[in-house]
């Protein structure tokens, strides 16, 4: 561990995320659940754009789900994830083509995340994360497409890993900015899965697909841990309205404890 200083510090980070002490508590929202299933008394700003499916055939329910802006987000990135890393995997096309392709739907994947995010960071005082990971994905697009089209071996050797650390930044970031375990320990196990990757190099894209799709789909399908919601710019209406969401779900959240 000594020759991996930088290691050492995402464990401790670890370790004060999972075991915190006194003042990690006070930080993160210890009481609630890391991950839970959603709570359908939603503020405001989670209301905004909220899908709402119902399918059923006579009495019987094939899919009851809500899903707000956040949630689409999730489930945008984890099917344009998906389908790039299956592409890279299995795909017989020229790399260069492909590079052109993942380009693109990149681009889609973060105008489609500043279009749906926007009214919900702007209400929680939160548009710094979406600058962050805006500027995470220009990062990996452009050293993804320097590394095809100039050859530049060591990185292309190397996307897994290079897309997975560049996601850990992101959700360790966002998980510290929204007091959120549940994106914290993405982080960790997208840095974890990344420095796995370094060493075992067999179904690479097949595996960063895997890890990457696969929770950005649960982090969609689940309610995750947060701070409390910020009422900046939301009339009295609106706050009062909130402030009663509240109350409901902590209702309850006691009620099933």
């Amino acid at each position: 561990m000594q020759n991996y200083p930088w290691l050492c510090i995402f464990v401790k980070m670890y370790l004060i995320i999972l075991i915190p002490p006194s003042s990690s508590m006070n930080f993160f929202k210890s009481s609630e659940p890391v991950l839970r299933r959603k709570q359908h008394e939603l503020d405001v700003q989670d209301l905004r754009g909220i899908w709402r499916i119902h399918w059923k055939i006579g009495n019987f329910t094939l899919w009851n789900a809500i899903y707000t802006r956040i949630d689409q987000v999730f489930l945008l990135w984890g099917v344009l994830t998906a389908t790039i890393f299956l592409t890279a995997q299995f795909s017989p096309f020229d790399w260069g083509v492909q590079a052109v392709f993942w380009s693109f739907l990149t681009v889609i994947g973060t105008v489609g995340m500043l279009a749906l995010s926007w009214s919900w960071v702007v209400a929680e005082r939160a548009v710094w994360l979406v600058v962050c990971w805006m500027a995470l994905m220009g990062i990996g697009l452009f050293l993804t497409d320097y590394s095809i089209f100039y050859g530049w071996g060591e990185v292309m050797l190397n996307l897994g890993p290079l897309w997975l650390g560049l996601t850990a930044i992101g959700y360790l970031i966002t998980g510290f900015g929204l007091r959120s375990r549940a994106l914290a320990y993405a982080g960790i196990f997208h840095l974890l899965s990344g420095l796995v990757l370094l060493s075992v190099s067999d179904w690479q894209f097949l595996s960063t697909g895997m890890v990457m799709a696969g929770s950005l789909l649960l982090l969609g399908e689940s309610q995750w841990d947060m701070r409390s919601p910020i009422d900046y710019n939301l009339s009295e209406v609106e706050k009062e309205f909130n402030r009663l969401q509240h109350q409901v779900r902590q209702t309850a959240l006691q009620r099933n404890h």
